[in-house]
């Protein structure tokens, strides 16, 4: 007796070919403009909708009122940009991030109130530096941390209370050398080693105190020569390693 067929095989119905219905398939279908599987606008497949319109980005505006939220947000690439910023309060955040992208001038302000977080993030990503203080006090750590790798440096003092360490560490590595004294006393120890290891000299000599090693290490590459002797009974071997080896070199 003849095994019966798999389930799977037997249930399957191959999937429906929409060219013979539609009405591009005797200009863009039979310019290899589109193809079925490949790329195409009425399928429900982010993949083959931004093949098409990445090939027939002439389409991309009337798309912007689609009811499937990646066919819209696909066309707010391929529209020209004052059209897809009619999108800026779509209902769908990854249409209002794709919009975020392309945006400018008030869209992109307006955008950095977004509920979302990604959406201001990247809208932090892109604001003009002289505009990014809005953002400054985001909830979000993410926004805050694009913030802190953007901000000009005279701003970035204002953000060395940040509640996450994250984002002070950021701030620790953009800091000038001169306004790191204000991390001295950071609760977190890998944001004070980050400043430490940047410190003016006389500034490092004070971090040689310490509670943590990390921070005195980073303390003893930049503290002068004459302060190392602070650190000579360190009840840390690793520290007076470092002191001793930086010693050496300066005798060779």
């Amino acid at each position: 007796m003849n095994a019966s067929p798999p389930a799977d095989i037997t249930d399957y119905t191959p999937p429906e070919n929409p060219c013979p219905r539609c009405e591009l398939r005797d200009s863009l279908l039979a310019d290899g403009r589109c193809g079925p599987g490949d790329a195409c606008l009425h399928v429900n497949s982010g993949r083959q909708i931004d093949r098409f319109l990445g090939r027939n980005p002439e389409f991309a505006e009337a798309c912007l009122t689609d009811d499937f939220w990646e066919r819209r947000a696909i066309a707010v690439r391929y529209s020209p940009a004052e059209a897809a910023a009619r999108l800026i309060d779509d209902p769908d955040e990854t249409v209002r991030r794709a919009v975020a992208v392309r945006a400018v001038g008030d869209a992109l302000l307006h955008l950095a109130r977004d509920e979302d977080r990604e959406v201001r993030v990247t809208v932090a990503t892109r604001l003009p530096p002289s505009e990014l203080g809005r953002l400054m006090r985001d909830p979000d750590y993410a926004v805050r941390l694009q913030v802190a790798r953007r901000l000009p440096h005279g701003s970035l003092p204002q953000m060395t209370d940040d509640p996450d360490p994250v984002v002070r560490k950021e701030i620790a590595r953009r800091l000038p050398a001169f306004a790191l004294s204000r991390l001295a006393r950071d609760t977190d120890p890998e944001v004070r080693a980050l400043a430490a290891g940047r410190m003016l000299p006389a500034d490092a000599t004070n971090m040689l105190a310490d509670p943590h090693w990390l921070v005195r290490a980073a303390a003893v590459q930049q503290a002068p020569l004459d302060a190392l002797h602070l650190v000579a009974d360190d009840p840390e071997e690793t520290i007076r390693v470092l002191a001793a080896e930086r010693l050496a070199q300066a005798d060779g």
